[in-house]
């Protein structure tokens, strides 16, 4: 939330109320979507009937009224203002994104990570994309370079769909292969030694599905684009809490391995981040 929309807000919101709603939103496409630190539909209405004042884009305000759960990612919306929809369209580097926001996971906050991530990708190269969603990191990548091959993975039949309807949008049909199903077993049976690069976007699975990133590359090995929620206190780093945790259990694995780049890439609350490793991978274990 930037500092003119809070002082718009607080001429309608006392100091009490305001503390109440969160200090940013999210927008995607036409569609904006809040959180509340309770359950006030007085300081919901006034914040959505703000969001609409201020962004003149904006077509509908959802709140936000579960947290993401599930396999799938998914979280529950309540419409506050205006039509009432969840399938928006989203447009980030040059591409057009069809995604239901309520049935699909989607962070327009990972748009500078989409733009790096393809930014490093080399002509040429294979890259499997282990939890695609929608297919963003996909598209911008295959609309980014000019020769490479990206298998495109997520297990929500919905996000899938979608993925599809991505690709054809953005005309990257036999660069992006959309794959529906448990990236681990697409991984186990059809792309085995495929890949020069793995991009594991799902923090919650990231250490889970770890060893089957190493099987998706090719023998000489390549990198590994690995995401992790931390949780960091006082002088500690998120960033070296996360290279702990991969160290050991990459070393468990008998990968050898060199540290590339590692940033923040958000805070996601109070002392809670979201960081990323990429990891070049220079022998993998003998079993692979």
């Amino acid at each position: 939330m930037t500092k003119l929309f809070r002082e718009k807000l607080s001429r309608v919101l006392s100091s009490e109320e305001l503390a109440k709603v969160y200090t940013s939103f999210d927008i995607v496409g036409d569609i904006a979507i809040i959180k509340t630190q309770n359950e006030d539909n007085l300081i919901e209405q006034a914040v959505a009937t703000q969001i609409m004042i201020t962004h003149k884009g904006v077509k509908t305000v959802l709140i936000q009224t579960s947290p993401i759960l599930g396999d799938f990612r998914v979280r529950q919306l309540k419409l506050l203002a205006g039509e009432n929809k969840t399938l928006t369209k989203y447009r980030e580097s040059g591409c057009v994104f069809m995604v239901d926001v309520e049935k699909c996971y989607f962070s327009p906050r990972l748009l500078g990570e989409r733009s790096r991530i393809a930014s490093l990708v080399k002509p040429g190269e294979t890259i499997v994309n282990m939890f695609a969603g929608v297919g963003c990191f996909s598209v911008i990548i295959a609309k980014t370079v000019v020769d490479c091959l990206v298998f495109s993975i997520d297990v929500n039949p919905v996000a899938a769909q979608y993925m599809k309807e991505n690709i054809r949008l953005n005309r990257v049909f036999g660069k992006v292969i959309p794959l529906l199903g448990d990236s681990k077993e697409i991984i186990k049976v059809n792309l085995q030694g495929k890949a020069d690069r793995v991009l594991m976007p799902l923090p919650e699975k990231a250490l889970e599905y770890l060893p089957y990133a190493l099987c998706a590359l090719k023998k000489h090995g390549g990198w590994i684009h690995y995401y992790d929620f931390q949780h960091a206190v006082g002088d500690e780093d998120p960033v070296e809490k996360t290279k702990l945790k991969v160290a050991e259990k990459l070393s468990s694995l008998g990968a050898g391995y060199v540290w590339g780049g590692s940033r923040i890439v958000r805070s996601t609350g109070p002392n809670w981040y979201q960081t990323v490793l990429d990891i070049q991978v220079i022998s993998l274990p003998n079993k692979f």
